[in-house]
Order: C-alpha cells, then sequence, then structure tokens
C-alpha cells in the first residue's frame, strides 16, 4: 500500500496494480494487462528477458508470465512515489514466494519500476521495468578488470 500524500486517483491506480499483480501471481493477467493504456507507446523491460511495446505485445506477454505462476504470493514496497502533471512513477520492490513452471515455491524478490500517466481522471501505466536485483557489489569479493564481461 502507499503511504503519504499521493493524489487520490493516482493512489486508486497503485493500488489496483497492486491488486492485478497478485492475479498475475496466481495465472491471471487480464487485470494486470487492463492497468496499461492501450497505446502503441507502452513499453516493458521484464525480468525474465522481453523487452516488448505496444498495448497487444505487452498482453501476450503477460499471458505468457502469468501462465509459468502458481500458488504464489507478494506485496509490494514503494520505496518512491512522486508525480508531476500528468506523469507518476513508483520504483520499490514486489516479495513473496512463486511457484514457477510448476517447481517449489521459493522466495521471489523483483526490483519494478513503473510509468504511470494521467488520461483525464484515470491513471494508466506506461511501463514496467522489473530485474531480479543483482549482488550488491560493494558487499561482495568482485573485482572489475576493466574488461567487457571480466570479473575477476
Amino acid at each position: 500500500m502507499v503511504d503519504g500524500p499521493i493524489e487520490e486517483s493516482l493512489r486508486e491506480a497503485i493500488d489496483r496494480v497492486e491488486t492485478a499483480v497478485l492475479a498475475m501471481k496466481v495465472g491471471d493477467p487480464q487485470p494486470y494487462i487492463d492497468c496499461f493504456a492501450e497505446s502503441p507507446d507502452v513499453t516493458l523491460f521484464g525480468a525474465w528477458g522481453p523487452c516488448e511495446r505496444g498495448h497487444e505485445a505487452l498482453a501476450v506477454t503477460f499471458r505468457w508470465v502469468a501462465g509459468r505462476f502458481s500458488g504464489s504470493r507478494s506485496t509490494s514496497e514503494h520505496l518512491v512515489v512522486a508525480s508531476s502533471g500528468d506523469l507518476a512513477y513508483t520504483v520499490g520492490f514486489e516479495r513473496g514466494t512463486a511457484r514457477v513452471d510448476g517447481g517449489p515455491e521459493r522466495e521471489m524478490v523483483i526490483r519494478v519500476t513503473h510509468i504511470y500517466r494521467r488520461f483525464g481522471r484515470e491513471w494508466k501505466l506506461m511501463h514496467r521495468h522489473a530485474d531480479f536485483p543483482p549482488v550488491d557489489q560493494r558487499s561482495a569479493d568482485v573485482a572489475f578488470t576493466g574488461t567487457p564481461g571480466s570479473m575477476v
């Protein structure tokens, strides 16, 4: 849930996205698909690799993603919620457990940025960027040699 002074219509959109993400993780992509603007400019940089543009391409990908999940649970943790004019964004994490491709239940953490655009009085998603957080290399025993792709 979102705390703090946020425009009510944006708060409702963020809550709707959180509910839709939960539906995705039990196999139902439609609520999440419906959170996106029906525009050729919507984009996805997905945690499992797909980069898509356009509402129909995102819908196909979200159906594939939802089909991989079963019996999953998650919560959204927003580190930043900001808006200016007709644009807004959230930055945070989706944390929980997931069964993927029929496998065992496992912990899953995804870093997520959502970008919203206001259409009249309604906020719709325009972009999702999600990934699995890498190891924080400040605390890892890893050195970069300066050659692309090389670590020692």
